[in-house]
């Protein structure tokens, strides 16, 4: 009778998983389409304003997202028990997108998008290095086809690192950080709060290197500001969202198709085509990443189900 109860309750568990990862897939496309547009927007408006000051305006407009959330939740996105962690993420996503917008105003539009999917490597090799996670050969072959993905792509001895590359992996490294930190919140916090969060200390925090090189925006260049920071906002909630409903291993294949919308986009708006390195590059970091997520998946049901047993 054990058994058959047992065998009875997986089918029941099934598709609750299934309908949550389909869930998180969707939250994810929303993600990557929403940050696609507005990177579009950032190069178009640096053209213009210095990236600081594009920063300090995704930040505040970014909060014209979670209004509708405070009008109908009153303070309760503010209420928190992990007051510390989500403001040193804050902290470190304003280095990042200070040192990515600027590298985004430097270089095109599809080789920074495939520079930024090395945040999750990083990730993995901070696991080894500072907490003595242990990672075994296949996963350290997908770092290193991750790893050559990025030569790949920056073509060192054919072609001069330029500045801006070396600023979009930087914020990549710092990217991978937060990630780590947006996945533990998520098992607490709402999205809501989590962006809020980010907006409220981002926003302070990146006006001061704005003062140094501000000027004032003109109509188009505020409305493409306040475009940014809707974009952004909306889609960290998107992201946070995903990460709360799904598996990692299983939305992380999804990223890629920011790189499609963003060439899209950067060709429509910009004139801007990838060379064959970035696609080839981009697809071996994107392969490295899939893999690495979903040997940890991998781990994580191994674990559960010595655990059980």
């Amino acid at each position: 009778m054990e058994v058959d109860r047992g065998q009875s309750q997986v089918p029941a568990a099934a598709p609750s998983t299934t309908q949550s990862n389909l869930k998180g897939i969707l939250w994810m496309l929303a993600y990557t389409s929403l940050i696609s547009g507005m990177h579009v927007s950032v190069r178009w408006v640096s053209e213009g304003l210095h990236p600081f000051e594009i920063a300090f305006f995704r930040n505040l407009f970014a909060l014209v997202v979670v209004v509708p959330w405070f009008v109908r939740l009153g303070w309760a996105p503010l209420r928190t028990g992990r007051l510390g962690l989500l403001v040193t993420r804050g902290v470190l996503n304003t280095f990042c997108m200070l040192a990515f917008f600027t590298g985004l105003s430097l270089i095109p539009l599809a080789e920074a998008t495939a520079l930024t999917f090395t945040s999750p490597i990083f990730a993995t090799l901070m696991a080894v290095f500072v907490f003595r996670e242990v990672v075994g050969p296949r996963r350290w072959i997908a770092i290193g086809v991750g790893l050559a993905g990025v030569f790949v792509i920056l073509r060192p001895g054919f072609e001069s690192i330029q500045f801006g590359q070396v600023l979009v992996l930087c914020s990549a490294l710092c990217w991978s950080v937060c990630v780590i930190i947006v996945k533990g919140l998520g098992r607490t916090e709402s999205a809501v709060t989590i962006t809020t969060y980010m907006s409220l200390v981002m926003a302070p925090m990146s006006l001061l290197p704005a003062l140094f090189v501000w000027t004032w925006p003109t109509w188009p260049q505020l409305a493409a500001l306040v475009l940014i920071g809707a974009l952004g906002g909306a889609g960290q909630m998107a992201m946070s969202q995903s990460l709360r409903l799904a598996d990692t291993h299983v939305v992380t294949p999804m990223d890629f198709t920011r790189l499609l919308f963003v060439s899209v986009l950067a060709y429509l708006f910009f004139g801007q085509v990838p060379d064959a390195f970035v696609w080839i590059g981009g697809a071996m970091i994107l392969s490295s990443i899939a893999f690495i997520a979903y040997r940890e998946h991998a781990q994580r049901q191994r674990a559960r189900g010595g655990a059980a047993a």
